[in-house]
């Protein structure tokens, strides 16, 4: 098959949570299919990312915009029906040149990688659609408004209200709808009930991320995930505020590395308490997970996979997790890793690990054990597939119920 696929983030280098899904989607699809891959450009390095990108599937095509253009075109949207992440994602360049291709390509398949690249589908008429949500960024929106102040909030119960009412038409507009998750599959039944839906999970590189073999600090703890993030910033400072003095109350040796790039003000202050590291951008997130005796994600809002969760796991170090984030992976808290959500119960949780080294070997051990088994690439990318073949047979059986109809339409009319 001949597939076009959108994506909202240019999908090279896969370093971020925003692009390793659709990157490995492409790598997967252009084992067996010729893949053309759309995204818009932001950065020279993403440019230069480009022809790294070709070497991976049959043809890129991309448009450059730049932030003010961005911005600007969010700020049009406010007053109008449409949502203004839209406007950040919107390229008149990129729809011209996807027009074009298609009045000169035959594509069998097309696949939107995020709401946000859904309408430049209507480029190519004709053929069966896959939007592939991963996480419903309208719940995301609604759940920052009760994290704000007002006027804030307003502005982001808006753009909930109308995202909300986009996505319902694109997963009732396309053949299929898939998430990350079970339970962004649900918010989006709840949107799109008459939508047909499924999901496929993220995965994690098994290679990359895997046990190193030696040894730990049993007084370090980390948490890996970029800094400018709100959600992320917002979790670290409840964790260095809330839970952080509860553990080294009892463990006074006890530290805190926090490894992501581009830390915000509010981030970079937190290494202003005693035992708290921020590291910035670093060049391998690996030997930050390897020395901790576990990794936390205290993630107050949360939507999807955290990645975060799924490399710890995979490098066997166990995860200490709100219940939010880890609904997002297919795993059982106290089986595969531990969740709490007060201060008390998340601090009982770190120490717990930090004390007892059998615990955190069982958790280590079960933790990679089920990103084999079940956050494995292939078995994501498998499942992938199968959803491909029932939208195509699907849609085949459609199209041969519309023509059968219209042959019986025309043997009527002559009779």
């Amino acid at each position: 098959m001949r597939i076009l696929l959108l994506c909202h983030r240019f999908p090279y280098p896969p370093n971020s949570g925003a692009n390793i899904r659709s990157f490995n989607m492409i790598r997967h699809l252009s084992r067996h299919h010729a893949v053309v891959v759309a995204s818009l450009t932001r950065s020279d390095k993403e440019r230069k990312g480009v022809s790294a990108l070709e070497e991976q599937c049959a043809g890129v095509i991309t448009a450059p915009i730049g932030r003010t253009a961005a911005w600007a075109r969010m700020l049009l949207a406010l007053p109008t029906p449409r949502p203004s992440t839209f406007g950040y994602f919107s390229s008149p360049a990129l729809a011209r040149r996807l027009r074009k291709v298609a009045a000169e390509q035959r594509f069998d398949l097309v696949i939107a990688h995020s709401s946000s690249v859904g309408p430049y589908a209507a480029a190519v008429a004709g053929v069966p659609k896959i939007i592939d949500f991963c996480d419903m960024d309208s719940r995301k929106w609604l759940a920052y408004r009760d994290q704000k102040r007002f006027p804030v909030s307003l502005g982001f119960w808006l753009e909930g209200i109308k995202l909300t009412r986009v996505e319902r038409r694109l997963a009732e507009e396309f053949d299929c709808a898939t998430c990350a998750t079970p339970a962004e599959l649900e918010s989006l039944k709840e949107i799109a009930p008459r939508a047909t839906g499924d999901w496929f999970p993220n995965g994690v590189d098994l290679d990359f991320f895997q046990p190193q073999g030696t040894g730990y600090d049993a007084d370090q703890i980390c948490f890996v995930g970029r800094m400018d993030y709100f959600p992320n910033v917002q979790a670290m400072t409840y964790f260095v505020r809330e839970v952080l003095p509860l553990i080294r109350a009892e463990q006074p040796r006890c530290t805190l590395t926090i490894v992501g790039a581009a830390p915000t003000a509010e981030a970079r202050a937190l290494a202003q308490v005693e035992g708290v590291t921020v590291t910035g951008s670093v060049p391998d997130v690996r030997p930050y997970f390897t020395v901790s005796a576990c990794s936390v994600a205290p993630l107050v809002v949360a939507r999807g996979t955290q990645n975060k969760i799924l490399e710890s796991l995979a490098m066997g170090v166990p995860v200490v997790a709100s219940s939010l984030a880890a609904r997002g992976l297919d795993a059982v808290p106290g089986e595969h890793l531990l969740a709490a959500d007060d201060p008390p119960a998340m601090a009982a949780a770190v120490l717990r690990l930090l004390a007892d080294a059998a615990e955190r070997r069982r958790l280590a051990l079960a933790g990679r054990a089920r990103m084999e088994s079940h956050h494995s690439w292939a078995g994501a990318m498998a499942k992938l597939d199968r959803i491909i073949a029932r939208t195509m047979s699907a849609s085949a059986a459609r199209r041969g119920s519309r023509a059968k109809a219209d042959r019986l339409e025309v043997g009527s009319q002559r009779g």
